[in-house]
């Protein structure tokens, strides 16, 4: 079991939203994962920071936060940071899907949040984004 912790940055202008994609993915999104430590962002300046740095393993953002949401802020992180990390998009309808897979987002939840589905895709997506030990 890996013990290292994960930082998640979770963006939305809406205090509420960004405490229902917190609590439906929990503190340990899965067992074989480590405890997820989240950065909370409510404009885009504080999101462009965190990621230019380096500083997050995961980025979920909102795609109804305003003024700029989340599918077009992931659409520009995607093309313009090098080493961008994996991205969750949340949208409130289904049809709104296609939109969030146009801006390369790694993965799309749908509010309302399930908890297993938000905790088993966030899993997922981490255990994808890591890096394999190189042999030799």
């Amino acid at each position: 079991m890996s013990e290292q912790s994960q930082r998640i940055l979770v963006f939305s202008h809406k205090a509420g939203v960004r405490e229902a994609i917190i609590n439906a993915i929990g503190r340990r999104p899965a067992a074989d994962l480590g405890r997820v430590e989240y950065v909370e962002a409510d404009g885009v300046s504080a999101v462009l920071s965190e990621v230019d740095a380096g500083t997050v393993d995961l980025a979920i953002l909102d795609g109804e936060a305003q003024p700029t949401g989340g599918i077009g802020l992931t659409r520009q992180l995607k093309n313009e940071i090098t080493d961008c990390p994996p991205i969750v998009v949340t949208v409130r309808r289904r049809d709104d899907r296609w939109l969030a897979t146009w801006s390369q987002a790694d993965a799309v939840l749908e509010h309302p949040l399930d908890p297993l589905t938000a905790a088993e895709t966030v899993a997922g997506v981490l255990r994808a984004g890591r890096v394999p030990a190189v042999n030799g």
